[in-house]
């Protein structure tokens, strides 16, 4: 692989001798990438490992997407302060269908092996977990930094969370992988793939981590639970305004960790910011691209045009969706009502952050109530505007 490879995003290379050795070697390696259906979109933060393992694939490396059916059932704890819930196997077969639509919209699906945990984790009974559990120590998985910091804090670790790094080790032995890929997050996991497998006699995986995308606020990494994310199936208006309301600081991040420009291009635009050229036209040119990588270019094209008449100009789009509303409503009900926020609470948020709007006046008491009419337009956030009819 060439040098611009190794500096988009990656992090980390364990063992990084073994895996230039490897790649040397010119031998078709087996490469992993674990996600679990817990939310059913993928987001950007997702796509920085993908974008890079396209590569490999091109490269003609065996890219195994595993979908993390049985193992999202407990819910990965990497980075949580609290024990997750536990999903349904509804939900997460929900979940799990839109995947490989959305997954294959930067690998070559044909060419990728998909696989899911459930194939061994269902046949296994009691007795093959406790065999299984015997190859580790609870000293080995309580050391981990989250758990740590939780226990010293006094709240619960779940039973079922130690076994979480012990099943994607399992993952490993099963898939025969080569090589890991996954979040700096997933360190801890991953490492644990390296150790079982020395354990039931086989080579250790080399582990590639890739850099965390950080999301729309500028602080936490993208996650859909925080609100922050890029949603690779998300329609282009939405996707296109997204970007255009990113911190400026994260312009050059994006460019390198999300898409396919070449390096020597990102780095002009970041000379030319640098010397006072004006972040917004760069965004757009960001914007432009994740659009299109995930649409096609007119649709791009198309989604900038009404951005510009949006917030350029001040146009309403004419498009907007028109609801079927009478009556009066708390502030959150009308909200909810519309689509605008799933629950209370995000509404309550939503107006907090001075995010709504009614015929152009901002609301700022989230205990208005407000009765609703025909003509009346709603604005939440910059891209959600509806016309109650």
């Amino acid at each position: 692989m060439d040098k611009e490879f190794f500096g988009r995003g990656v992090e980390e290379i364990i063992d990084e001798k073994s895996f230039a050795a490897k790649l040397k070697a010119g031998s078709k390696l087996r490469i992993k990438l674990g996600v679990d259906p817990t939310r059913p979109d993928i987001h950007l933060g997702h796509t920085v490992s993908l974008l890079r393992l396209a590569e490999l694939q091109a490269a003609g490396h065996i890219i195994i997407f595993l979908i993390g059916d049985y193992t999202a059932q407990i819910g990965d704890p990497s980075g949580k302060s609290k024990t997750r819930l536990i999903l349904s196997a509804s939900e997460i077969e929900a979940n799990a269908k839109t995947y490989l639509a959305q997954v294959g919209k930067i690998l070559n699906i044909k060419k990728t092996e998909i696989r899911r945990n459930s194939e061994w984790f269902a046949k296994m009974d009691f007795a093959d977990i406790l065999r299984l559990g015997a190859r580790f120590t609870v000293a080995q998985v309580i050391e981990r930094d989250d758990f740590a910091k939780r226990l010293a804090s006094g709240a619960d670790v779940g039973l079922q969370e130690l076994l979480y790094p012990l099943m994607q080790a399992y993952d490993s032995v099963m898939l025969g992988a080569d090589v890991e890929a996954g979040g700096t997050d997933q360190k801890f996991n991953m490492l644990a793939g390296r150790s079982l497998q020395r354990k039931m006699g086989d080579a250790p995986q080399d582990i590639i981590t890739f850099k965390l995308l950080v999301g729309l606020d500028g602080r936490e990494k993208m996650s859909k639970s925080l609100d922050n994310y890029i949603g690779v199936a998300e329609d282009p208006d939405n996707q296109f305004g997204k970007v255009m309301s990113l911190p400026d600081e994260l312009i050059g991040d994006y460019l390198r960790l999300c898409t396919r420009v070449p390096g020597a291009t990102i780095g002009r635009y970041e000379k030319a910011m640098a010397a006072g050229g004006n972040p917004r036209d760069y965004k757009e040119k960001l914007a432009r691209e994740i659009v299109s990588m995930y649409h096609s270019e007119a649709a791009a094209g198309a989604a900038a045009e009404r951005f510009i008449r949006r917030f350029k100009r001040r146009e309403l789009p004419e498009d907007m969706p028109k609801v079927h509303l009478s009556g009066s409503y708390k502030l959150p009900l009308l909200l909810t009502a519309l689509g605008a926020a799933i629950s209370a609470s995000e509404a309550r948020r939503l107006v907090a952050q001075g995010g709504v709007r009614i015929d152009g006046a901002k609301l700022a008491d989230p205990k208005a109530e407000i009765t609703v009419y025909p003509g009346m337009v709603i604005q939440v956030g910059k891209l959600k505007v509806y016309k109650i009819v």
